[in-house]
């Protein structure tokens, strides 16, 4: 049973009581508890079952401008007492920063929304068992898959945040998420991909048999890959790998990459770094969503920000630290983003396909080739060729290069956004990238 509200609020008023009593000047607290239980099946045999009961408590204490901070497992009064002891004397040893505090007072949430993030279901470890089992078949359908891996998680967790500005909020949490991995294998070849879904509440989930017959779909399709020439050609990502060029571009607004200088977007702030076409949200209060939340990692409230407006970037993800480095105040965003996505373009799917007589649709990328001091991305890739909108046949060993600055100004999206991650992007076209092949 997750512990509740009660008993972590009497741990982080505590602690907070006796920080003070200490010597600091200023104090915050985390404390946590997750249950996660987790079944894995391989080749529809059952291969391990799991669980972790996980509680935890992280202390931060300032003495003027100088800060420190400590975590433990343990929260008897005892040991939160040497760990009280032990942060405060840090803290008197710690240089002063200037830009150390807690958030302003009047940024603070004044409420929890009630996001629907949290379903009490409890699914026994036996009903772990026959999803898995009944995924597991639909995907081995087929004799072309030669060997799957499966696993179903049930994550429940519960926090309170505090400090002793008197803020004390926090709220339950709940996810249910199921993932199917095959390997196909002809005479050509051994190919392997996956699909996954992840949900706040149970019934939320597809059906075991849906998920696996998707995963042995997506991995039958790549089988007999050819090669291609080196070319410039355009590009449709994938949905699944359009999300990562959103992350991508999270992390070069991230306030931290901004206050150092080591983002290729530093001082671009109402300047337009995409085409007309494209606007781009983090909205932190979506029903259900994986990414909702009332308030970020500091307590400050976070509202649904329009982060490019047509084109133009408007705003950077700021927490309280680099806010105060760069003379701005918080939005929210300490921790990083809550529901971000690209909003949907104007222009069909299929239409997207038939937009160039010949284009590669990328499924899979290798490699963690974005650079986002300098912009340039390049990265291994796998896909199909696409010609005058229909797949040919799979391609691999290609890799795909550009700059981000200038892929922003070309992207298209299509008009089939769906809200499966906490990060989502309709399927993607980036004109007149290079590709490396054979």
């Amino acid at each position: 049973m997750i512990k509740d509200q009660g008993y972590l609020s009497e741990k982080a008023s505590y602690c907070l009581d006796l920080a003070k009593k200490l010597g600091a000047t200023d104090s915050s607290v985390i404390v946590s508890n997750s249950i996660s239980e987790s079944v894995n099946f391989r080749n529809k045999k059952l291969d391990e079952s799991n669980r972790s009961d996980n509680l935890a408590i992280s202390i931060t204490t300032y003495i003027g401008k100088k800060k420190s901070s400590i975590s433990s497992s343990n929260l008897l009064k005892e040991n939160l007492d040497t760990l009280l002891d032990k942060c405060i004397e840090t803290s008197k040893n710690t240089p002063e920063d200037e830009f150390n505090s807690l958030p302003d007072k009047d940024l603070l949430a004044k409420e929890v929304k009630d996001l629907n993030l949290y379903d009490d279901t409890h699914i026994k470890n036996e009903n772990k068992i026959e999803y898995l089992n009944r995924l597991e078949v639909s995907a081995s359908s087929n004799k072309k898959i030669v060997n799957t891996e499966s696993s179903f998680t049930e994550d429940k967790s519960n926090f309170i945040l505090a400090n002793s500005d008197g803020f004390s909020k926090g709220y339950k949490s709940s996810s249910f998420t199921a993932t199917c991995v095959t390997v196909a294998k002809d005479d050509k070849s051994m190919e392997r991909d996956y699909e996954y879904i992840s949900k706040c509440h149970f019934k939320d989930i597809n059906d075991p048999e849906e998920l696996g017959k998707l995963a042995a779909e997506q991995t039958i399709r790549k089988l007999s890959p050819k090669k291609i020439g080196s070319e410039k050609i355009a590009i449709i990502f994938d949905k699944r790998i359009a999300k990562g060029i959103l992350s991508t571009f999270a992390g070069a607004i991230s306030s931290s990459a901004i206050s150092r200088g080591t983002s290729f977007l530093k001082d671009k702030i109402n300047q337009k770094i995409f085409s007309d076409e494209i606007n781009i949200f983090d909205k932190p209060d979506i029903l259900k969503g994986l990414g909702s939340r009332s308030f970020d990692s500091e307590g400050v409230k976070t509202n649904t920000l329009k982060l490019v407006e047509k084109g133009v970037l408007k705003h950077y993800l700021m927490d309280t630290y680099n806010g105060k480095k760069l003379n701005l105040k918080s939005n929210g965003r300490c921790g990083g983003t809550s529901n971000l996505y690209f909003d949907n373009g104007s222009t069909s799917y299929k239409d997207l396909l038939n937009s160039n007589s010949r284009c590669l649709y990328v499924t899979e990328t290798i490699g963690h080739g974005s650079n986002i001091v300098t912009g340039d991305y390049s990265v291994g890739a796998t896909g199909f060729l696409i010609e005058n909108g229909e797949f040919k046949y799979p391609i691999n060993e290609i890799t795909i290069a550009g700059n981000f600055e200038n892929m922003f100004q070309n992207i298209t999206l299509a008009n089939d956004l769906e809200f499966k991650y906490a990060t989502n992007s309709p399927t993607m076209m980036i004109e007149g990238m290079v590709v490396a092949g054979k």
